[in-house]
């Protein structure tokens, strides 16, 4: 629990950082991911935003190591309110009422799950099927990269609607649900009391492969959306994706069982429905902008 809590303050701390340090930083593009780093890594505030946020990973991997996955995302989603309080107090961002309906309800959510976790002794599995591993995540990359590229082709048009940015969170939602698995799978596969005698078994996984991967695709990715849209916004659809998918896709390839008890798995699957149901409705453009991009003299 206390790891937990300790890695939703290092994320929310460092969203918040490197949201702050973009503001100031000529127009990144995700088409130019070489470039887009070199910007970055100039900024000693995004720097520090982005070890805030790879602490926070060293903090995730001793909570995957003591908890299911379905637990440890539950515990995850609620620095989504340290991270609204920071946005507004930090960045002076506004969430309109409609969004922090939609946070309340995406709170509520988290509740339930965490509710059908109380009590129980689940099993924690510390490995994947390889064959299963690749058969969730190659897809699930490949539509986050996908519905990323859509989004940038519609914010590419003229007289367009300014965008909310969801549908850049849900696409690198969908990212980093795989790399939350990868996590898992490293978490699993490292003998704290033999580091170096681990390595092997690590390397001959799939995992810091996949973590690789997502690491990159995520970091650029992530970095252009949250230049372009709020992180009040951006961060917790995105949190909200990763969370749903890891608990979905984990609970299947790492065969962690759902609650046998009918009250504990209406809660569990109830929260995930609610969840999803709120990402559905939020508004994806902006109506409190007069004029869109196209249309600007």
């Amino acid at each position: 629990m206390t790891a937990a809590l300790v890695a939703n303050v290092l994320y929310s701390t460092g969203f918040v950082l490197e949201k702050r340090a973009l503001a100031g930083m000529p127009p990144l593009s995700a088409a130019q991911p070489g470039q887009a780093l070199i910007l970055l890594a100039r900024r000693p505030l995004w720097i520090c935003g982005a070890l805030a946020l790879a602490l926070g990973f060293a903090a995730q991997l001793a909570v995957y190591r003591t908890l299911p996955i379905a637990a440890a995302q539950g515990l995850f989603l609620s620095g989504l309110v340290l991270l609204l309080v920071l946005s507004s107090v930090v960045l002076g961002e506004r969430p309109s009422g409609r969004e922090r309906r939609a946070v309340a309800v995406i709170g509520l959510a988290l509740v339930m799950v965490v509710a059908s976790l109380y009590g129980t002794s689940e099993e924690i599995s510390r490995s994947a099927p390889t064959g299963i591993l690749l058969a969730l995540c190659v897809p699930t990359l490949a539509a986050g990269l996908l519905l990323y590229s859509a989004a940038e082709r519609r914010a590419r048009r003229r007289h367009r609607q300014p965008t909310t940015g969801v549908a850049y969170a849900v696409a690198v939602g969908l990212i980093y649900g795989v790399s939350s698995l990868a996590i898992k799978g490293v978490s699993g596969r490292l003998d704290t009391s033999d580091l170096l005698g681990s390595v092997p078994a690590l390397l001959a996984s799939p995992y810091p492969y996949l973590l690789l991967v997502t690491g990159v695709s995520g970091l650029v990715l992530s970095q252009t959306a949250l230049q372009r849209c709020r992180a009040s916004l951006i961060v917790p659809v995105c949190s909200t994706v990763t969370c749903v998918f890891t608990i979905v896709s984990g609970t299947i390839a790492f065969d962690e069982p759902l609650p046998e008890d009918s009250l504990r798995l209406l809660l569990r699957l109830g929260g995930t429905v609610l969840a999803l149901t709120v990402l559905l409705t939020l508004p994806r453009h902006d109506a409190d902008t007069p004029t869109s991009e196209g249309t600007r003299p």
